[in-house]
């Protein structure tokens, strides 16, 4: 078993660009081996700023030799349609073999020697790489990232020679650009490749450069007394900048600090791709910056951070400069150019937008405890930060920034805080807003949304979401869980649709919705390793309380996990079958149970008594929204039903039995489906 080593050397690769990279290349040379009949035993990739590697292990030096029979006509077919299977099989008439009446093709191939199949597979992954961007150069027609300039291919530590629009494979590659050797030179196979990078201060993995990124960033800042900011998104893009990565404490001017800290570290991020420090001893950022370069100074890295630290300040600079513009402007300047925003052709302006949540949030206010007139208020000022120079620079503070010039423009905290918080939460990691004012205004926001793109029939589909209302609607569960607010959403759904759109029957998308979120809620249970079939059986009977109807389906998830339970279940199914197969007959007698019969077995008359009392019980249970005390009722069938399977016949010979033990078995299903519907439980 051979090794294939392939290595794509080109211009600098975009950081974003290189997992994709990565992970294209080991599907697209998996398919291309897999297609020619080769297998493997390992495929690793990697991607760097100036290659991508490909090393497949275990390799055979061939493909095995293949015999495949392929179907042809019957034998009494006309002779054109004989005449097409000969064209396309290669084949004459007397090298067919009939069978049964039918012309078969035994079509024999030899096995091709591994390493040339290697070239055409290389050409195709290279001509059809799927670049987001790409560009040509020179006088070439090749398309590639940046430009191509060396190909490595190696199989059992041979080269494959090809050639791609001017470029031959061959065994050189080369180390770091700036400290390396400065020259080619030659590898044998991947081991070799890479203790050869190594040395010559290129780290191949990402993985490996993320590890050194952190470890001696903690350090240079732990020499400090200091403490790095963790940010796995940067360090993840660094990682993909230097080859040989070397993390550089730098310092700031502390005046900068005065700016809010969410400003000081998207300028470092988005623009320099610099780690934000903190002082463990204080709250807040330090006055000083982690940079990663792509050498190793000799003065140990003074000359550079005093460098970057110039250009950190004219970015800063700029930061301070919207920060006071901003608070020169203020609300009412925002909020007037929202009139002329477009927020959807359908949906009309931000500012139109603006007024509907307003007014949704002052009917959600007193559900959730908070004041109308400061929700309407906080409400109104929320998207008005859209306008605000900050936000045109930094989108990702849309909302934060509002936070900070609504406390600083004096409205109370309260209102600030729910300004700040309103988009939350984004995702499922992202943190759930529990202010009653930030609530108010928050469920406000997203389900404008939700009912203005459902109004327009902006539907998700199985695979498009363009305007993230799933995300919108687990929003609004997540926020009704984790405040425990009891709010029926029906109404105000109808209410919202009605004043924004005029629909004509806004029930139809208040009951979509309603309908939409349980199947969000769904999805939720599954996400926490919950039964979701489980969730199916409480929300097929409908209702837009969401944290009643999620009570009650972990009652019944908890129920249904022990033996009681399980059991149960397996009882109301047996009922259930029988019961399905004489609605097929006609229709389940329906009816008082009569107990007490001459000769009537006692565990009959024990369920009919269990039954009845169950009902009752489960009914007070749920009245209450006792919902531990509807499963102890439900519980409690167990026995008598087990008794009642075990000892009695349902169909009896004599007909009144019969019936009644129908009955029976109906109103113990009727019992258990007022909890939920049993049947789509699985088990």
């Amino acid at each position: 078993m051979a090794q294939l080593l392939l290595e794509l050397f080109s211009e600098e690769i975009p950081a974003r660009m290189q997992g994709g990279a990565a992970r294209d290349l080991e599907r697209m040379a998996a398919e291309r081996l897999k297609a020619a009949g080769l297998t493997y035993e390992a495929l690793t990739t990697f991607a760097g700023p100036r290659r991508l590697t490909l090393v497949v292990e275990g390799l055979p030096a061939a493909t095995p030799d293949r015999e495949e029979e392929v179907k042809g006509p019957r034998a009494n077919a006309p002779e054109q349609a004989l005449e097409g299977f000969l064209r396309k099989t290669g084949l004459t008439k007397d090298q067919l073999v009939e069978r049964d009446g039918v012309f078969f093709a035994v079509l024999s191939s030899k096995g091709q020697a591994t390493a040339a199949l290697i070239p055409e597979m290389v050409d195709q992954i290279v001509r059809g790489f799927p670049w987001p961007k790409s560009m040509r150069w020179g006088s070439g027609t090749l398309r590639w990232v940046r430009p191509l300039k060396r190909i490595v291919a190696l199989f059992d530590g041979h080269v494959v020679p090809f050639e791609i629009d001017g470029i031959v494979s061959g065994a050189l590659t080369e180390g770091h650009r700036f400290l390396g050797c400065g020259r080619p030179f030659a590898v044998k196979d991947f081991a070799d490749y890479r203790a050869k990078l190594e040395s010559d201060f290129v780290l191949l993995d990402a993985a490996d450069r993320r590890l050194k990124i952190l470890e001696a960033a903690q350090k240079v800042c732990a020499d400090r007394g200091l403490a790095l900011v963790d940010d796995d998104g940067l360090l993840d893009e660094v990682a993909g900048l230097a080859e040989w990565p070397t993390p550089i404490l730098g310092d700031m001017d502390p005046a900068f600090l005065s700016l809010p800290p969410e400003v000081v570290r998207l300028s470092m991020k988005v623009h320099q791709k610099y780690f934000a420090v903190r002082d463990p001893a204080k709250h807040g950022l330090a006055p000083h910056f982690v940079v990663v370069a792509n050498v190793e100074a000799t003065d140990g890295g003074k000359a550079l951070a005093a460098g970057n630290s110039r250009v950190l300040s004219a970015r800063l600079d700029d930061a301070r400069f919207f920060w006071d513009e901003d608070l020169k402007t203020g609300f009412d300047v925002w909020a007037k150019k929202l009139e002329g925003v477009t927020f959807h052709a359908k949906l009309g302006t931000l500012a139109e937008r603006v007024e509907r949540i307003a007014a949704l949030a002052r009917e959600i206010a007193p559900l959730v405890g908070a004041d109308p007139d400061q929700a309407e208020a906080a409400a109104k000022l929320a998207k008005a930060d859209l306008s605000a120079a900050m936000v045109g620079e930094f989108p990702e503070l849309q909302g934060v920034m509002g936070g900070y010039y609504a406390r600083a423009a004096g409205y109370p905290d309260a209102v600030a805080d729910a300004v700040r918080d309103h988009y939350k939460p984004q995702g499922p990691a992202d943190s759930v807003p529990t202010a009653p004012l930030t609530v108010a205004v928050a469920l406000a926001d997203k389900l404008d949304t939700l009912v203005g793109f459902f109004a327009i029939d902006e539907k998700p589909t199985g695979s498009k979401d363009p305007f993230a209302l799933r995300r919108a609607a687990l929003g609004v569960l997540r926020t009704l869980f984790a405040t425990n607010a009891r709010i029926a959403l029906m109404p105000l759904l109808t209410k919202a649709s009605t004043r924004a759109f005029g629909e004509s029957d806004p029930q139809d998308v208040a009951s979509e919705l309603t309908f939409f979120l349980a199947e969000r809620l769904k999805v939720l249970f599954r996400d926490e390793g919950k039964r979701h079939d489980v969730a199916a059986a409480v929300l097929a009977y409908g209702g837009d309380d969401y944290v009643k109807l999620r009570s009650l389906i972990e009652a019944l998830d908890g129920f249904l996990a022990t033996d009681d339970g399980a059991n149960l279940l397996a009882g109301y199914k047996r009922a259930s079958n029988i019961l399905k197969a004489e609605e097929k007959k006609g229709a389940v007698p329906t009816g008082m149970v009569q107990t007490g019969l001459p000769g009537q077995p006692e565990q009959e008359s024990a369920l009919a008594f269990a039954a009845a009392a169950a009902a009752t019980a489960v009914d007070a249970a749920l009245e209450t929204e006792d919902f531990a005390a509807a499963m102890t009722a439900l519980s409690r069938l167990r026995a008598p039903v087990d008794a009642f399977f075990d000892k009695v016949m349902v169909n009896s010979e004599v007909a009144a039995e019969r019936e009644n033990r129908l009955k029976l078995l109906g109103q113990v299903r009727a019992v258990m489906g007022r909890v939920a519907d049993f049947g789509m439980v699985g088990g």
